[in-house]
């Protein structure tokens, strides 16, 4: 069974965090029986959630729940932007099919309605 979970130490994510150059640094990782098969790698500022990086082993519907756990954890912590400052162009690509991201952009605000916006989707 897949699970969402935050770890409480980032061993193992020693480059993300030195890539990223912040202490704050946050990962979630996807389980499956209890082995890690993705991740997100992320902090929380004052008025934004900047993601540093992602692994969702090309699986559209894992980066789909990894973004989403983040987005979902920071609308609630009252933040409404998310920043993807991540080390390869390609994963930006998997960001805009999902419609997180405007083509030319990094940047993705109002974290509370676009999580809402999928209520309307259940209905349909």
């Amino acid at each position: 069974m897949l699970e969402i979970q935050e770890r409480f130490d980032t061993k193992g994510y020693e480059d993300i965090l030195k890539a990223a150059g912040v202490n704050n640094v946050h990962i979630t990782e996807a389980l499956d029986k209890g082995s890690a098969i993705g991740f997100i790698a992320y902090a929380y500022e004052a008025e934004r959630t900047v993601v540093y990086d992602y692994s969702d082993g090309g699986d559209l519907m894992l980066c789909d729940g990894l973004v989403r756990s983040v987005m979902f954890k920071s609308a609630l912590k009252g933040i409404q932007n998310m920043l993807f400052e991540l080390p390869d162009e390609g994963k930006y690509d998997n960001l805009r099919k999902l419609r997180f991201l405007a083509p030319d952009s990094r940047e993705c605000s109002d974290l509370d309605g676009f999580m809402n916006a999928c209520e309307s989707c259940r209905k349909k």
